[in-house]
């Protein structure tokens, strides 16, 4: 599958049918259960490994710190370090993760206007398969 823009125009030359696309590969980061909340999060301020994890709630240590990792690797999310005692690390987007996180929080707005009408859907949907 080829990404095109509206008038067509192809603007990506990856692969995207391929598993390991590195288009894909980012897109599914991006839109990961996790990935989409630490964005969200994220876009309000700077976050400690703790209080990004309350934050976001019923999200395990390991998933976070692996997602965590793989949207720094993906220059998403930037993580600082202080040389202090107690170690201290923050975590805060990059310009480009700032650009995807209102992204994906636009996708999440139009989810939370529109999910009247999805669940509409899905009852419409569940009675015609169970014959009602």
């Amino acid at each position: 599958m080829a990404v095109s823009t509206e008038a067509g125009a192809k603007t990506s030359t990856y692969d995207t049918g391929e598993a390991m696309c590195p288009y894909r590969m980012v897109l599914e980061h991006v839109t990961s259960r996790w990935g989409v909340l630490v964005l969200i999060e994220l876009l309000e301020r700077p976050y400690r490994f703790s209080e990004l994890r309350r934050a976001i709630g019923r999200v395990s240590e390991k998933m976070l710190t692996q997602t965590l990792q793989t949207l720094e690797r993906d220059g998403l999310v930037h993580r600082d370090a202080k040389p202090v005692i107690p170690p201290r690390v923050d975590y805060s987007l990059t310009d480009l993760g700032r650009e995807a996180a209102e992204q994906v929080r636009g996708l999440a707005m139009w989810t939370e206007r529109r999910m009247g009408e999805v669940q509409k859907a899905r009852e419409t949907y569940d009675a015609r398969r169970s014959g009602s």
